[in-house]
């Protein structure tokens, strides 16, 4: 089981358009058991990728059931799944709701990769809605870079 924490950064970026400096809050996603990792984690993973100082200013716990990354996209979509699901102790069925992220191209492909990545599941599912999402990047689990990360410095 995934727990995600969104962390927001805010760093100066290079405008790609224009060529000035800029200063941007974005949000990226961390899989971690606490706060405190998730904070660690960024860190870690955003010093590759960002040149000069930056700084965690938000973190918060993020509900998503699902995330299906697909190598040929870029962005990512939040998607609104619900399905039928009996309720054992009322014996009655109820509607459950679950957010997912999908990664896509454009709003068809994002959809065309939910239903891709959904096609082996065995009860009846309705797509609600899918927006895009800020999200600049996902960063999930990886056995490696956390055993590095716990290793004393030389």
């Amino acid at each position: 089981m995934h727990t995600w924490f969104e962390c927001k950064v805010k760093y100066v970026k290079i405008d790609e358009v224009s060529g000035r400096e800029k200063k941007v809050n974005e949000p990226y996603l961390v899989d971690a058991v606490s706060f405190t990792e998730a904070e660690n984690r960024i860190h870690q993973e955003l010093e590759q990728m960002i040149r000069g100082d930056f700084m965690v200013t938000n973190i918060r716990k993020a509900n998503y059931a699902d995330i299906f990354p697909f190598d040929n996209a870029d962005r990512w979509f939040k998607c609104k799944v619900s399905y039928v699901a009996l309720d054992e102790g009322a014996g009655k069925e109820k509607k459950v709701s679950n957010t997912m992220l999908v990664m896509g191209n454009d709003l068809k492909e994002a959809y065309d990769n939910l239903m891709q990545a959904l096609d082996g599941m065995t009860v009846d599912f309705e797509v609600n809605g899918i927006n895009e999402s800020p999200l600049m990047d996902v960063f999930p689990y990886e056995a490696d870079l956390v055993t590095r990360s716990q290793e004393p410095e030389a």
